[in-house]
């Protein structure tokens, strides 16, 4: 079954797409960024960009709109990740986490629960470094995403 890499790029660090450029060439998997502004990639006929209009969700709706089942999806998003899990696609986060059915629900209230609280004046801090640990799990759950869809499992 032919999956792609669907990766919610304006968010997206770099060393993340780096890690994903690599996966590409080496597992022969399409992966296409996806933005609101241009983003440089490496020359591969694995590795694509589509650049969206601006606008809120804009990129996360194209996303949405094109993935398939067995498909991954990379993105910070909860919403997001919420609906490609609908769509029976996988979503991983930037950090290493797979989001799952079991999961996301539970993110999704937290999320609502962080953007009342930003509404109503409370400094809520930003997101925490990226740390070396954070990029050996996302690498990992990438590794564990790819040898599934090889054996189609």
């Amino acid at each position: 079954m032919q999956t792609n890499i669907w990766v919610d790029a304006d968010a997206c660090p770099n060393v993340i797409k780096d890690i994903l450029f690599r996966a590409a060439e080496r597992e022969q998997v399409e992966v296409t960024l996806v933005a609101n502004s241009w983003i440089r990639t490496p020359p591969s006929r694995f590795i694509r960009s589509i650049q969206v209009p601006g606008g809120f969700d804009v990129a996360d709706d194209e996303i949405v709109r094109r993935v398939q089942p067995g498909d991954l999806v990379v993105t910070q998003d909860i919403p997001l990740a919420a609906f490609a899990i609908e769509k029976g696609a996988l979503a991983l986060h930037p950090r290493g986490e797979m989001y799952t059915k079991d999961t996301i629900a539970q993110r999704l209230s937290m999320r609502n629960f962080m953007e009342e609280l930003r509404g109503s004046g409370v400094d809520t801090g930003g997101p925490a470094a990226m740390h070396p640990r954070d990029r050996q799990n996302f690498a990992n759950e990438l590794d564990k995403w790819l040898a599934r869809r090889k054996t189609g499992k």
